[in-house]
């Protein structure tokens, strides 16, 4: 008999394609949890920037601080770390793309603009998504209302740790799941069986998965030292292909608003 379904871990990624923080709780809003994703880092021309073209950003490290992180380079000691508060302040804004979205933004502060471009060897700018931008999810899968942070597509992705357990006994060396970057994880069932959700429940909280997640090459990328390999895309893609996209984890809309706890029940309340 499969094991429960429950919550086993919460991550928000306060800056977009940069680390996580494990929370034992999170609020949720209608963008996804509370102070997910709300930062991005620009280049020159105000584009965004994740790992899939600058692998080294997976070397600054995020930390939790008071209403806010730190910023630190795992092999540059010399910088200093950087604070940066959950929140902007609209002082100074600019329009940014996403993707095919151009979106209002804050700017941070000058000092992370300064310390973000010295840790990547680049110009680049630190910006905020407000509570007042519409950025909608893909409206063929979705509410027209449901909106998104600074995430690809989708306000959470869920991931299970039975299908991270079955992707790694097919590989040589096994990988954690921070390779995925995902908001929810949970444990118990059989491998996979996420594929076959459609409304489920978290807690007392209603969560629907959209689609598969179709995954790229910051799963093949080292967070601890920024070294691209092959794995685990290679291995994925030998039997986890779906229209041409590689497949780990489900996108995932949520309630708009409530609490999410480290070990949470999740029951399965619908199927695709």
């Amino acid at each position: 008999m499969a094991a429960p379904l429950l919550l086993s871990d919460l991550y928000i990624y306060p800056v977009k394609s940069l680390g996580g923080i494990r929370v034992t709780e999170a609020e949720v809003t209608a963008r996804g949890l509370r102070h997910d994703r709300r930062w991005l880092i620009v280049d020159h021309r105000n584009q965004f920037m994740t790992q899939r073209q600058h692998a080294d950003m997976a070397l600054l490290q995020v930390s939790p601080a008071y209403n806010g992180f730190l910023l630190s380079h795992r092999q540059r000691p010399e910088l200093l770390p950087l604070y940066v508060p959950f929140e902007a302040t609209p002082e100074r804004t600019l329009f940014v793309t996403i993707w095919d979205d151009m979106v209002f933004a804050w700017r941070g502060s000058r000092e992370a603009d300064e310390w973000l471009s010295a840790a990547l060897g680049r110009e680049c700018r630190l910006v905020y998504m407000s509570d007042m931008v519409v950025r909608p999810v893909e409206p063929e899968l979705n509410p027209a209302d449901a909106v998104v942070s600074f995430a690809d597509g989708y306000p959470f992705l869920l991931a299970g740790t039975e299908a991270l357990a079955e992707l790694n006994s097919r590989l040589p060396e096994p990988v954690p799941m921070n390779r995925f970057r995902p908001n929810l994880v949970f444990e118990g069932g059989t491998p996979w069986e996420e594929d076959s959700w459609h409304e489920f429940r978290v807690g007392e909280l209603a969560f629907r998965a959209v689609r598969a997640c179709g995954r790229c090459v910051m799963t093949t990328i080292d967070q601890q030292t920024a070294q691209k390999g092959a794995e685990p895309l290679r291995t994925l893609a030998s039997y986890r292909t779906q229209g041409g996209k590689v497949m780990f984890g489900q996108n995932v809309t949520g309630p708009g608003q409530g609490t999410l706890r480290v070990g949470d029940a999740v029951q399965v309340l619908s199927r695709k």
